[in-house]
């Protein structure tokens, strides 16, 4: 069976301006309606010379449940991640 995605997404993470390579690039194989549990699913993020890459198994009820608490996890800190830099960010520009 040939492979098929569900979500597919590579997105640049600064203009093409700057000639640099950060970007995130995202992936979920299509389980063919539930037939196929060990699919591909991957998150990667890259800056401009290093990549991490984060896997979610969905192959049995326990990787699924670590798999969409390690993805509500990402971006909940994510979240805050980026609240915490808009906060700083006004801070300084208000400081100036």
């Amino acid at each position: 069976m040939s492979k098929t995605y569900t979500f597919r997404k590579r997105t640049f993470l600064n203009p093409e301006s700057t000639n640099t390579t950060s970007h995130i690039l995202a992936y979920v194989e299509s389980s063919h309606g539930g037939e196929q549990k060990w699919g591909g699913n991957i998150l990667i993020l890259a800056d401009c010379h290093r990549s991490v890459a984060f896997e979610f198994c969905l192959g049995n009820a326990e990787h699924r449940r670590l798999s969409l608490k390690k993805i509500n996890l990402m971006i909940d800190t994510l979240s805050g991640f980026r609240d915490a830099l808009t906060t700083e960010s006004k801070l300084i520009d208000k400081r100036k």
